[in-house]
C-alpha cells in the first residue's frame, strides 16, 4: 500500500478544486450570486455569500494543502448537503436532481476524508511528523 500513499492527496486535488473554482465564480460574480440567493428565499443573502465563498474558496484551499482536514471536510460536507436542501430541491427538473445527487457524493467523499484523514501528503501529517520528532528528542 506504500506505493499508492499519493492517492489521498490525489483525492483531496480532485474534490477541493471544484470547490476552489465555484467559490472564485462567486467572488467575480457578486450581484449575481446574491440575488440567486435571495431567489431562494434564505435570509441575508450578503451574510450567506460571505459564508459560501469561505466554506469554497477558504475550505477547497485547506482541503488541498491537507491542513486540519478533518474538521473542513466534515464542514464542508455539512455545506454540501445543506446547499442540495435549499438549493436542489427541484426534483421536476432533471438537471437540479443530477446536481442533487452530486451534492449528495460530495458530501460522501468528504466524510471519507473526515474519517480517514488527509493521508501522508498533507500538512497534518507534516505536523504530526514534526511533532513526533519534537516529543522523541524531549524524551531523550
Amino acid at each position: 500500500m506504500e506505493r499508492f500513499k499519493f492517492l489521498p492527496l490525489l483525492g483531496r486535488i480532485l474534490i477541493g478544486g471544484p470547490f476552489v473554482m465555484s467559490g472564485l465564480g462567486k467572488l467575480a460574480a457578486y450581484g449575481a450570486t446574491v440575488g440567486y440567493i435571495a431567489a431562494m428565499g434564505l435570509p441575508v443573502p450578503p451574510l450567506a455569500f460571505v459564508v459560501s465563498v469561505l466554506i469554497e474558496l477558504g475550505g477547497g484551499l485547506l482541503l488541498i494543502s491537507g491542513y486540519r482536514a478533518r474538521a473542513v471536510a466534515l464542514a464542508m460536507a455539512l455545506f454540501c448537503v445543506v446547499t442540495a436542501i435549499f438549493f436542489h430541491h427541484n426534483f421536476a427538473d432533471q438537471n437540479q436532481m443530477i446536481h442533487f445527487l452530486k451534492n449528495v457524493m460530495m458530501a460522501g467523499g468528504l466524510l471519507q476524508i473526515t474519517y480517514f484523514g488527509a493521508g501522508a501528503f498533507s500538512l497534518d501529517a507534516r505536523t504530526r511528523r514534526v511533532a513526533s520528532g519534537v516529543s522523541a528528542l524531549n524524551a531523550s
